[in-house]
């Protein structure tokens, strides 16, 4: 056991100061941070729990958008019935993840910053510059079955875990962020996390100390909302392909459409080669067959994972013909 100390915060501003001492670090539902810290891989000397902030609401945005706040349980957002109405695909993602005794406690802005589960950065024996910059990857030339084909390189192949973020990656949301002197900032989700580059352990453009506070939803896009998740297993498993889909399609074309999959990237995955070749085409097997293949055009498999690819087409075909399927009023 190592040994750290623990503070409980009482405003947020009072977190972030707290958080910017050496080895620092929040703690909120914990449903992550713990198993890391019983494991060695996370090591910090102080904790600030952030879990009793006033950030657990979720409230109306001027023009019918939601801001979440960071504390909020997975399970009362997929609950919200705003969320179930205007954005089912964030619920769908939601209640696809987990256990319910996990969603209960995992908080919106810990989803957000949770670790990928790739199985040689939990192995603290195996190289991994995730865990430890330099050591090398041994996914790469080893056994990666569940890991990236997209937004990968020489350093990390390693997924992303988090199925809310992809819902939210297609939603267009933003996160908004506050740091030490009480400084706000948004920022949009596609530019939260950071490819592995040469620096695959820092994954988000969270500065030091800065803290999620909310995310916020603009208005709901128009058009059908669909999250699929494909995995091993039914329930308590990551996805080998998820696609979380926004289509709006009116007489037998598209006329809108996002686009972003999970379990295939380093990052949830804006597939925005694959919105071109649906916006203006005809709503067909062919336009999301094309759609299909410019998503996936620069995957490269590993070996194990070569399957990823042709999963990931047919199941973004199949989403798509579902989503694109007219929207019926009353």
């Amino acid at each position: 056991m190592r040994s750290f100390t623990y503070e409980r915060a009482v405003a947020a501003q009072a977190a972030v100061a707290a958080a910017a001492r050496d080895g620092a670090k929040f703690i909120s539902g914990g449903t992550n941070l713990l198993d890391l810290m019983k494991l060695g891989i996370e090591r910090p000397t102080h904790l600030v729990d952030i879990s009793r902030l006033p950030l657990r609401d979720i409230e109306e945005l001027p023009g019918g958008g939601l801001r979440i706040g960071a504390q909020a349980p997975n399970s009362d957002v997929a609950a919200d019935i705003r969320v179930r109405t205007r954005y089912p695909v964030l619920t769908q993602a939601l209640v696809s993840g987990a256990s319910g005794q996990l969603r209960n406690k995992a908080s919106t802005g810990g989803n957000l910053v949770q670790r990928t589960r790739c199985p040689y950065f939990y192995d603290t024996a195996a190289a991994c510059n995730k865990r430890e910059p330099g050591a090398g990857c041994a996914a790469i030339g080893g056994y990666n079955r569940t890991h990236a084909v997209l937004g990968a390189g020489s350093s990390c192949i390693a997924t992303h875990p988090s199925d809310m973020a992809v819902a939210l990656t297609a939603l267009e949301a933003e996160i908004e962020l506050l740091g030490p002197g009480a400084s706000v900032r948004r920022v949009g989700i596609a530019d939260f996390y950071r490819l592995p580059g040469d620096t695959p352990h820092i994954e988000t453009v969270l500065r030091p100390a800065e803290m999620i506070t909310s995310v916020l939803l603009p208005p709901p896009p128009p058009g059908r909302q669909l999250y699929r998740k494909v995995r091993d297993r039914a329930s308590y498993e990551f996805a080998l392909v998820s696609v979380a889909a926004v289509v709006s399609a009116g007489q037998g074309t598209i006329d809108s459409a996002r686009v972003a999959l999970g379990g295939v990237a380093t990052v949830p995955w804006r597939a925005v080669e694959a919105e071109a070749a649906l916006r203006g085409r005809p709503a067909t097997t062919a336009t999301y067959r094309a759609a299909a293949e410019a998503a996936m055009r620069d995957a490269v498999g590993q070996g194990h994972n070569d399957f990823k690819i042709e999963l990931a087409r047919r199941t973004l075909c199949r989403t798509l013909a579902q989503a694109a399927q007219p929207v019926r009023s009353g």
